[in-house]
Order: structure tokens, then C-alpha cells, then sequence
């Protein structure tokens, strides 16, 4: 990157970061680890640019380059980049540049995770298990009002992609009345309409009738509980979703009401149903949250070249 530095050069170097590093503890109170962290992000720097107060915008340029090419973590470049934006601002603030050589770099972005993901046939086991569960011949009514929620709860995120705060807090007039769609106050305020397929349905009325058989008061929510809210925790349901997901044979660490969430998007998808359309579902206000689960398109394109091109017929080839 740079010419190698003189021993003045690199004196002065050292003198710069460490008085950096005191400004550090004696006005922002730093511990000694975050300091310990600052001195390995800029001798680091130092080593491989070959200067530090005297670097240029090529030489940042060119070390958050080579981090990526040392296979570093976003998060790892990002912070290396902040204590090297920090240090240059206390040389600016100390009159000793006149310009910051981090101003135009672009902070490194991670790599957003890929959901965690059920195949259809797990969420058939699941929901098989909950249904062999609410019809066991050896339950109380109040167990079994407790295995038709859970299956209610499931057969409704799996049917509508509600997020759990939303399906815990639906109204009692959710769905009443085989109405095809129920209403959803989403993030923001902003209200959605969700579709509810046959198998909600059915679940909802088997619900509803073991409520009342019991006896059991009115309440405005669907599903309500002895709680603050008045209506079940999602902690609750999760619990209950774990207990069920092991009876299934699946791994219940692994599940959760959002795994649920993230199986209705990819399954739509893989379908064949439009972006914009799962977008409105999940009640994303920006279609590139959504765009995250565009892994399972670029999955079936993949399988339709290799299916129909003819380069990849080896006997056509």
C-alpha cells in the first residue's frame, strides 16, 4: 500500500494512537477491553497500510478490501472501520488533518441470514401431530380445549404468515361466520387483509364449539388467557409449538412461530405466487425484506435449467 514508514514516522504513529486510546478512557470512560480492542483494530491497520495519521482514502480503500479477501466477518470489518473513522475525527478535532481518508468508505453490510426453513412435509407432520394430539381419546375438555388452540394456532399462522404478535391478539370475530378473510393491524398501524383457507376454518369452529361446551365466558379476544394482555403469550405458544414439534419428530430448538412465519412465504413462493403479492401477506412495508425469500425461486430455476436446457442433457450435449 504505502512506502514503509521511518522510525520517526512510526514513532509518531504509536505516540498518535496511544494518545487517541487515553482521550478514549479519560472522556468516554472506554474499558480497558474496548481499548484493547481499538489498539488490535489499528495496529492492524498499521501493519498493512504501513501508516496510520498520515494514511490516505486508497490506503482504507484498499485494507477494507483485503479483509474481505482475508475472509474477515461484515461485523469484524464494520468495527474495524469505526475505530479507524474515530481515530481520524480525534486528529481532525486535534488540528493534526485536515480531511478524514474513512469519509467516503462505505460501512461493510452483513450478510443477512437465510431463514430457517420447514419443508412441506414437516409442517404436514406437525400439524398431524396436533391434530392426533386435540383427538386422543383420553383427554379432560380443558386438555382438549387446549390441543384445539394449539391446533388452531398453527392451522391460522400456517393458512394467513401472521406474525405471532399478531395472531395471539386476534379479536374473538376472527373468521367467525366462515368469513374468507380475517382483518390484521400489522407494524405501523397498517391493517391487512388475509385470506383463511378451509382447514383454518375448521379448526376455528372445532374450537370455538369445545369453548363453549365448556362454558366457557365471552371474551373480545380468540384467544385469551390469564395474562396482562388478557390474551395467551407468545411465550406460551411457544412452548406449546416446541412440545408438539417433538411429538412430530422434528427438532424443537429449531422450530418456532416465525419458522412458521418464514414456511408459508417459501412454500407460496415455490409455488409459483408473485413477490408482491407475499409481500402484502406478510405485511412488509418494504419489498426487500421480502426479497429474502427469493433463495427458494432462485432454487427452482436452477432445477427448471437443469430439467429443460438442452446444454444440460448430457446426451444432447
Amino acid at each position: 500500500m504505502g512506502a514503509a514508514p521511518s522510525v520517526s514516522g512510526a514513532a509518531r504513529d504509536g505516540a498518535l494512537q496511544e494518545a487517541f486510546l487515553e482521550m478514549l478512557a479519560a472522556e468516554r470512560g472506554a474499558s480497558a477491553n474496548t481499548l484493547s480492542a481499538y489498539r488490535r483494530d489499528l495496529e492492524d491497520f498499521r501493519e498493512r497500510a504501513a501508516r496510520l495519521a498520515d494514511a490516505t482514502a486508497e490506503d482504507v480503500r484498499l485494507y477494507l478490501a483485503g479483509m474481505a479477501g482475508r475472509g474477515l466477518a461484515a461485523t469484524s470489518q464494520a468495527r474495524r472501520l469505526s475505530a479507524l473513522r474515530q481515530f481520524f475525527r480525534f486528529l481532525l478535532a486535534e488540528g493534526l488533518r485536515s480531511d478524514d481518508p474513512t469519509g467516503t468508505a462505505e460501512r461493510p453490510k452483513p450478510r443477512r441470514s437465510l431463514p430457517k426453513i420447514l419443508s412441506v412435509a414437516d409442517v404436514d407432520r406437525l400439524l398431524e401431530a396436533a391434530r392426533r394430539q386435540a383427538d386422543a381419546e383420553d383427554l379432560t375438555p380443558n386438555r382438549r380445549l387446549a390441543a384445539l388452540r394449539l391446533l388452531t394456532l398453527l392451522e391460522l399462522l400456517y393458512a394467513t404468515g401472521l406474525r405471532v404478535s399478531e395472531l395471539v391478539s386476534l379479536p374473538a370475530s376472527a373468521g367467525r361466520g366462515g368469513r374468507p378473510f380475517i382483518a390484521v393491524t400489522g407494524k405501523g398501524g397498517r391493517e391487512r387483509l388475509v385470506p383463511l383457507n378451509n382447514a383454518a376454518h375448521v379448526a376455528l369452529d372445532e374450537y370455538r364449539a369445545a369453548r363453549a361446551a365448556l362454558g366457557r365466558a365471552e371474551s373480545k379476544w380468540l384467544f385469551p388467557a390469564d395474562s396482562d394482555t388478557g390474551y395467551l403469550t407468545r411465550q406460551a405458544f411457544g412452548r406449546d409449538l416446541k412440545a408438539v414439534a417433538a411429538l412430530a419428530g422434528l427438532e424443537p430448538a429449531k422450530l418456532s412461530p416465525h419458522v412458521l412465519r418464514h414456511a408459508f412465504a417459501t412454500h407460496l413462493l415455490a409455488g409459483g405466487a408473485d413477490l408482491r403479492a407475499v409481500q402484502t401477506l406478510l405485511g412488509h412495508a418494504d419489498i426487500s425484506t421480502t426479497q429474502i425469500y427469493t433463495h427458494v425461486l432462485d432454487e427452482r430455476l436452477k432445477q427448471l435449467v437443469n430439467e429443460h436446457h438442452p446444454l444440460a442433457d448430457p446426451e444432447r450435449a
